[in-house]
């Protein structure tokens, strides 16, 4: 990889790190899109790789957070297990359903997320 890519990688990483630490979530809304049509990631290993990338940004959010004392954690350790199930299963059905039904799912998902945005 060249240099000036690297550095642009950087630079889109550090840009959704800010994202994803300043909303508490939803850099993968950044990253997909980046991934696929910046660097010509195929949707599927796009959407895998925005897991592994924010796994380690959202971890580091949620110490700061937890040194803040702002993590609610009745509510949270309840959605974790839910989260937990959805991804297993998310993450399954990823893997058997081509590229174009992903892409399109992903993009009903990212609509539907900015309707209720400015309608709620």
């Amino acid at each position: 990889m060249k240099k000036v890519k690297k550095f642009h990688i950087v630079l889109f990483g550090a840009l959704i790190g800010v994202i994803n630490g300043f909303f508490g979530g939803g850099g993968g809304m950044v990253v997909v899109p980046l991934l696929t049509k910046m660097f010509g990631m195929e949707q599927k290993k796009a959407q895998a790789t925005a897991l592994f990338v924010i796994l380690p940004i959202s971890l580091v959010s949620t110490i700061v957070y937890m040194c803040y004392n702002s993590i609610n954690f009745a509510t949270g350790w309840p959605v974790i297990m839910g989260i937990v199930l959805g991804g297993v299963i998310g993450a399954t059905m990823l893997n058997k359903l081509n590229n174009n039904v992903v892409r399109g799912i992903f993009v009903f998902f990212m609509l539907l997320g900015g309707a209720g945005m400015l309608f709620l």
